[in-house]
């Protein structure tokens, strides 16, 4: 099997093309791939070290207003939609899935252009733009979540298959949460750790949040573990050695700071708790891990649907949302203190794990197989 991932922009849409890569590859080991990004996109990084190949196209960015940038975006997607014609042309696929994201319009044309069958997936909750435009002669449109039915009227090609994660509810089984701590160096913690990420592309709002929240509440029974993202690391780094210089403290005690995680299925077997974004893909992940959440969804998200996606685990009582314009360090540590004693973790876990869906990976690769016979 042939087959061409449209992936761009964040870990939400690009994770699930490297998971669903991952799927094929287990049931048919002579498939070969090729993924299309952005020139500069965290996809080339992700992808690559994935051990998949990654080519590039032109493309643009639509901003949902009126606004002359949108001109400029209109050009590079038409240039964008003749480097995806070279592409499949040379590649010839047999399908071409599209995970979301403004790569999908020149990739998804092109293949309908050349009679290529492909798929969408839309991972979160409030379907985006270019799955709305291309859904109606996708072979099949998978969805991650079940409210994101409702929203794409009038589309007899929709399956609920969940979101593929890298890791599976097995995999978080068959790890030791104290051998877990040891290889991430967290062993000698004797407090609640908890992960604080932004996401692929880090979050600025949550660094500075967090550390005066540590400034005003220094606390010995938490242990935050910060994923700053690879643009902020630097800044926060200087930030801490600020707040030592001023306080004459020794905030390794406190917390410690990580560009990024690779090995993030081990990191949430270790900690207690997390404070992230709420792309669909960290729901998904939280799901799995059953990780108790703080969710602090990004409010310039397309259509705001980050704040979808937390609702699905708020409403379960698997985590608490708090908007962006309401956190302050003050409210944030309130809600830490509220949560992690063991009752409510345990809790929050459960209620997490209810919400997984079985055989993600089966109703994908049904879809696929599907859409090639078709």
């Amino acid at each position: 099997m042939k087959v061409i991932f449209a992936c761009a922009g964040t870990g939400g849409h690009i994770n699930p093309a490297i998971a669903i890569a991952n799927i094929i590859l287990q049931r048919e080991p002579n498939s070969k791939f090729l993924f299309v990004g952005t020139k500069d996109g965290i996809e080339n990084e992700l992808v690559k070290k994935s051990g998949y190949d990654i080519t590039n196209i032109r493309t643009g960015k639509f901003i949902r207003s009126f606004t002359f940038k949108n001109f400029n975006s209109i050009i590079k997607t038409i240039k964008g939609m003749k480097d995806a014609s070279k592409i499949i042309k040379e590649f010839k696929p047999d399908l071409v899935i599209g995970t979301g994201g403004y790569i999908c319009v020149p990739v998804m044309h092109a293949s309908k252009k050349y009679k290529i069958p492909y798929i969408l997936h839309e991972s979160n909750a409030f379907p985006g733009l270019s799955v709305k435009l291309y859904s109606k002669n996708a072979a099949s449109v998978m969805i991650g979540f079940k409210d994101a039915k409702a929203r794409l009227k009038n589309r007899k090609n929709i399956v609920y298959t969940g979101t593929p994660a890298k890791f599976t509810r097995e995999d978080i089984k068959n790890l030791d949460k104290d051998k877990c701590k040891k290889k991430l160096k967290l062993d000698k913690i004797n407090k609640k750790i908890i992960l604080v990420t932004g996401g692929s592309q880090g979050a600025k709002k949550f660094n500075h949040v967090i550390f005066d929240m540590i400034k005003e509440y220094l606390s010995d029974d938490i242990y935050i573990i910060l994923v700053t993202g690879n643009n902020n690391y630097d800044e926060i780094l200087d930030l801490k050695n600020k707040i030592e210089k001023e306080k004459n403290i020794d905030l390794d005690k406190y917390i410690r700071i990580e560009k990024f995680v690779y090995n993030m299925y081990e990191m949430y077997s270790a900690v207690d708790m997390c404070i992230t974004r709420s792309g669909a893909m960290t729901i998904t992940e939280l799901e799995i891990a059953g990780k108790p959440s703080i969710l602090i969804p990004l409010p310039t998200a397309a259509e705001n649907h980050q704040l979808y996606n937390a609702k699905v685990l708020e409403s379960a009582h698997a985590g608490i949302i708090i908007e962006q314009k309401d956190l302050t360090p003050e409210l944030l540590f309130k809600k830490i203190k509220n949560m992690i004693n063991e009752r409510n973790l345990k809790m929050m876990s459960d209620n997490a794990l209810k919400l997984v869906t079985n055989g993600v990976e089966d109703k994908i690769y049904k879809c696929i197989k599907e859409a090639i016979k078709n």
